[in-house]
């Protein structure tokens, strides 16, 4: 008996024969996503921290509410409301010349996926900023050197490595999360393999989708915790 008649008795390979590459092509869009939406997520969740940590009576309340928001509503609920609510304001968005990213699904949900994770890294980033000592603003302060080049050279430093760990579990969840993108007919990995069930009622296209996820999660935990082993290694040796 070959390997490929041992694995038909667990798997069905005419399944993966005829909607593999499929799903491969929806793992792909899933990537797009999460790597266009973290990084863009990191840079506004940035400027939420600081704004946040500003203190100003107006701009703090404000960034107060938004992340209360995005991090107390499902993110299944805001993809809806950007995606069913541009075609609400269809004209308005015509008038500023925005119709034509908020008609394509992809786009929305990457901007809904930009918009939560922002909320989510901006707190990250604030308590890894306040964790560290005051001392050590006061010390930059004595130096001479101003808010810039403190934040750029000993502050963000110091707090990039508190908060890799919790940045990478953020990373993580926002590509499992990602799979609720299908429902707004964006076929990444879950909507390709939606796709697949409906014209086969086949279950095991979701153990292959489950498998698919299980594989990019885990090589990104790992590569991840390399990432973060060599970036505190001066950390470990203290």
């Amino acid at each position: 008996m070959s390997l490929t008649d041992i694995l038909g008795l667990f798997l069905n390979l005419d399944v993966l024969e005829r909607y593999g590459w499929r799903m491969l092509n929806g793992l792909g869009v899933t990537i797009e996503l999460v790597a266009i939406s973290v990084p863009l997520g990191l840079v506004l969740g940035f400027g939420l921290a600081l704004a946040r940590m500003s203190g100003k009576p107006v701009l703090s309340p404000l960034v107060r509410g938004y992340s209360s928001f995005f991090r107390g509503t499902p993110l299944l609920c805001q993809l809806f409301l950007v995606y069913y609510g541009a075609g609400q304001i269809r004209e308005p968005l015509e008038a500023v010349g925005l119709w034509g990213f908020f008609r394509e699904a992809f786009f929305c949900a990457a901007f809904t996926f930009t918009l939560n994770t922002a909320a989510y890294q901006g707190e990250i980033l604030r308590g890894a900023i306040q964790s560290l000592p005051r001392g050590q603003k006061e010390a930059a302060a004595a130096l001479g050197l101003g808010w810039y080049r403190t934040m750029r050279h000993v502050i963000m430093p110091q707090a990039m490595a508190v908060a890799l760990r919790p940045l990478g579990n953020e990373l993580i969840l926002m590509i499992k999360a990602s799979s609720i993108a299908s429902l707004v007919t964006v076929f990444d990995l879950m909507g390709a393999t939606r796709f697949a069930f409906a014209r086969t009622f086949d279950l095991q296209v979701y153990l292959y989708a489950a498998v698919m996820y299980l594989v990019l999660v885990e090589t990104i935990r790992r590569v991840w915790d390399v990432f973060e082993r060599r970036l505190t290694r001066h950390l470990t040796h203290a």
